[in-house]
């Protein structure tokens, strides 16, 4: 059985993921920059991992142009950023590192990719890029990963319509979650509890909530889901709780 490339996956939701596939018997092939990491998941799992940096378009073209050559089941590409700042301290250099990683990573990571993706029991392999609640509901200080995860959104149904029938592209926007990447955020519990009562669910999200969809949309029971953005955010997306 072809993999599923998980790029990130060796911290927060892109490790959460692989462990889920691969518990579901999913083979799994990891992409990480931190050779430590990658060398602790890869013996966690039992899973292949590959060293390439996402802000390397070269390096990151060759390893997973290198992976998809023998084949592949899905791509999720997990990378991520938060930056946070108010407009008055954002330079043009924070929009470009925030658009670089998330859309340009996500978008040359699909490129590489696709040639090797084939399909898996009988339905067309799916590819899963992520974006974030702050998108559709408009956060202060989020201008920059605002713009950078809508660029992801946009991606997500260009290239769905792109590459259908033959490859599926979704998406999740999640809300905030405790994973290593929100640690400051989630670190201080005063204002860990106060944003998870924005929430109608009462609680912050874990890393398991988003890579379970993310697990279903890579899985052929999602053959008939593509160019969506589907909200894995406790409802802040679309609900307000009374108060």
């Amino acid at each position: 059985m072809n993999p599923i490339l998980v790029v990130g996956g060796t911290t927060g939701i892109g490790a959460a993921l692989a462990r889920q596939l691969v518990g579901a018997g999913s083979p799994v092939h990891v992409i990480g920059r931190d050779p430590a990491r990658l060398a602790a998941t890869a013996a966690a799992l039992g899973c292949p991992a590959t060293p390439a940096d996402v802000l390397a378009p070269d390096e990151l073209a060759t390893a997973v142009a290198g992976i998809a050559a023998t084949g592949l089941a899905g791509l999720a590409y997990c990378v991520g950023s938060i930056p946070i700042k108010p407009l008055g301290q954002l330079t043009p250099a924070d929009f470009d590192a925030a658009f670089r990683l998330n859309a340009v990573g996500a978008a040359m990571t699909v490129k590489a990719a696709a040639p090797g993706l084939a399909p898996r029991d009988g339905s067309p392999p799916g590819i899963v890029l992520f974006s974030s609640v702050a998108v559709g509901q408009g956060f202060a200080n989020h201008a920059a990963i605002a713009a950078a995860k809508g660029a992801v959104e946009g991606l997500t149904r260009a290239l769905a319509a792109e590459l259908a029938p033959r490859i599926r592209v979704n998406c999740v926007a999640p809300s905030l979650m405790r994973t290593p990447l929100a640690a400051r955020l989630t670190g201080n519990e005063a204002m860990a509890r106060a944003i998870a009562q924005l929430h109608p669910m009462q609680r912050l999200g874990e890393a398991d909530d988003a890579a379970a969809m993310a697990a279903f949309l890579l899985s052929p029971a999602a053959g008939w889901i593509t160019g969506q953005v589907i909200g894995v955010d406790g409802g802040r997306g679309s609900l307000r709780v009374k108060g």
